[in-house]
């Protein structure tokens, strides 16, 4: 097992490697620049500008000192538009935020997408099992941009129930429609996935052993069928918490929160290109390192996979 996990850090690293440098070299050759606008700036101060964040340098040097940068000191450099603060800064003010209601939306979404799709297997081909595949297509055809404005419109303008917007240290009044925003489509493919897992163990000829020597239904499922059910399941989780994470930009944008997606969207519409590779950088850092945790999950549940 540990040479597995040493095997797939050293795939981990050379990949975050490349990922830092083709984002680096896509947003440098993008068309224009974080000081141009529509009335351009002398050409003494755009150069003094651009001295004073090191865009003078050559290409490769520029790249060089950016990747000294990030990987040893972990450090994103200045922000182009905001005055006196980092990346850094604006990434630790916002990604808490994002985080918060990003996991408890992947919680909720695999609790109830796990039960929903092992109750409608159990439940095969009854009322309950199209229910539940009734309620997982719903959830699926409402994707979080759409889901949003719907739960505004409902519980914020018409009931009068939740807060339209804002985070108010995230209260938990602030973070139920975010959170239901967030995970039910997510909710809908996990629950369609693990139906028809538990549907092709279910058949199995261990579960027919386990059933003909008495074991009552309850124990068929916990103690044999959950376990070979989840493998598919635990290979879809893992892009799933990052899915919550960058898809947080409409969320954040709708519900205003002041997440880290807000700052996402304002620095690519204002050519803020340092704040633009720093939070790309740190979703495909959170990429990477999800992948390897999913993996070494599925090692867990199935032990040939580390052979």
């Amino acid at each position: 097992m540990l040479i597995y996990i040493a095997k797939r850090i050293l795939i981990a690293i050379p990949t975050l490697l490349i990922l830092v440098i083709a984002s680096f070299f896509l947003i440098h050759f993008a068309p224009g620049g974080p000081f141009t606008s529509e009335r351009p700036l002398p050409p003494a101060v755009l150069a003094n500008i651009e001295a004073r964040y090191g865009l003078d340098q050559p290409l490769w040097k520029q790249l060089w000192d950016y990747l000294v940068n990030v990987f040893l000191h972990f450090d994103f450099g200045p922000s182009f538009k905001f005055k006196d603060r980092d990346v850094n800064d604006i990434i630790a003010q916002g990604f808490p935020i994002s985080l918060t209601y990003g996991s408890l939306s992947f919680i909720a979404a695999t609790l109830a997408g796990v039960s929903l799709g092992v109750w409608a297997a159990i439940k095969h081909n009854t009322w309950i099992d199209y229910f539940a595949v009734s309620l997982g297509i719903a959830a699926q055809a409402l994707p979080n941009f759409i889901m949003g404005p719907i739960l505004i419109l409902v519980f914020t303008l018409w009931l009068g129930l939740l807060p339209g917007g804002g985070w108010n240290g995230g209260q938990w009044q602030y973070l139920i429609m975010p959170v239901i925003a967030l995970s039910t489509s997510y909710m809908g493919n996990i629950a369609r996935l693990t139906r028809s897992s538990m549907l092709e163990v279910m058949n199995s000829n261990f579960i027919r052993t386990a059933r003909a020597k008495g074991l009552p239904t309850r124990a068929v499922i916990w103690r044999h069928a959950m376990k070979p059910t989840l493998l598919p399941v635990v290979s879809y989780l893992g892009p799933v918490f990052v899915y919550v994470l960058t898809g947080s930009v409409f969320v954040d944008l709708y519900f205003s929160t002041g997440g880290l997606g807000a700052a996402y969207v304002g620095s690519a519409l204002t050519r803020d290109y340092a704040v633009l590779l720093g939070v790309t950088i740190l979703y495909g850092g959170l990429t990477v390192i999800v992948n390897l945790l999913t993996d070494l999950a599925y090692a867990w549940f199935d032990p040939k996979i580390r052979y």
